[in-house]
C-alpha cells in the first residue's frame, strides 16, 4: 500500500477514529486539534503526529505541512470551522483533495459547490444502505481493513433492553467498536458519550469482526 500523507482537522471521536484507522493502514497522518487534552490523548493512542492549534489558522496548517498532503479532512463538529479550514487548505496549500464532515445536511450543497467533498450523517447512512464502500479515492466509509472490521446495523427491541436510557459511555462497549449513527424515526444522529439509546432505535456501528456478537448482545440483551 502506498504511504499517503493525510492531515485531519479535529481530534474528537470522528477525527481520532480516522487517525487511528489511517495510521493502522500505514498512511502518514497529522492531526490539528484545539483542545490540549485531546492532543495528549491522541499522542498516546495513535501513531499520528499531533499539533495543538486551530486548523483555520494559516500558521498551524503550515506547521502541519499541509502543502505536502494528498488529502485534507476537516471533521470537527462545527461546519463553519470545517469550511474555513478546507478553503485554506485548497487555496493556500493547493491540496488536491479536501473532505469535510457536514453536521447540518442543509450545508452540504455549499461545500460541494466550493469543491469540497462533504459527508453528512444522513449521507453516510444513505451510502451504507446502498452498500457503497468509498467516498473518493482515499477515505472510505468503511474506514477499515477488509476482513478485520464490519459495519453492522443493530435494531434495539421495541420492548427495550438493558442498554436503553443509559449514557452510551457507560454501556461497556467492546474495544475497537464505534457507534457511527443512530436512526430514530426520521432523525439520524451521530451519537456521543452522554447520549442515550431508546427502544426501537436502529444503531449503525463499526466493529472488529471478533467483537460483533458481543456488541449485538450489549445492545439487545
Amino acid at each position: 500500500m502506498i504511504d499517503i500523507y493525510i492531515v485531519i482537522s479535529g481530534g474528537g471521536k470522528v477525527g481520532s477514529f480516522l487517525a487511528w484507522q489511517l495510521s493502522e493502514r500505514k498512511h502518514t497522518v497529522c492531526v490539528i486539534e484545539k483542545d490540549e487534552g485531546r492532543c495528549e490523548k491522541l499522542a498516546t493512542s495513535t501513531r499520528a503526529m499531533v499539533i495543538n492549534g486551530d486548523a483555520c489558522d494559516y500558521r498551524y496548517q503550515e506547521e502541519a505541512r499541509v502543502d505536502r498532503a494528498a488529502v485534507f479532512a476537516a471533521v470537527t463538529g462545527d461546519d463553519d470551522d470545517n469550511l474555513v479550514a478546507c478553503q485554506l487548505a485548497k487555496t493556500s496549500f493547493d491540496v488536491p483533495r479536501v473532505v469535510a464532515r457536514v453536521n447540518n445536511p442543509k450545508n452540504e450543497r455549499i461545500f460541494n459547490l466550493m469543491g469540497i467533498d462533504a459527508i453528512s450523517s444522513t449521507t453516510i447512512i444513505g451510502h451504507l444502505i446502498e452498500e457503497e464502500t468509498t467516498v473518493g479515492d482515499i477515505i472510505t466509509l468503511h474506514l477499515m481493513q477488509k476482513g478485520k472490521f464490519a459495519i453492522v446495523e443493530v435494531e434495539i427491541p421495541e420492548s427495550g433492553s438493558r442498554c436503553c436510557d443509559r449514557p452510551i459511555k457507560e454501556l461497556g462497549l467492546p474495544d475497537a467498536c464505534v457507534l457511527v449513527s443512530v436512526i430514530r424515526g426520521d432523525d439520524v444522529t451521530i451519537p456521543r458519550g452522554d447520549d442515550m439509546l431508546k427502544p426501537g432505535d436502529s444503531v449503525i456501528a463499526v466493529t472488529s469482526v471478533e467483537h460483533e456478537e458481543t456488541l449485538k448482545k450489549v445492545l439487545t440483551g
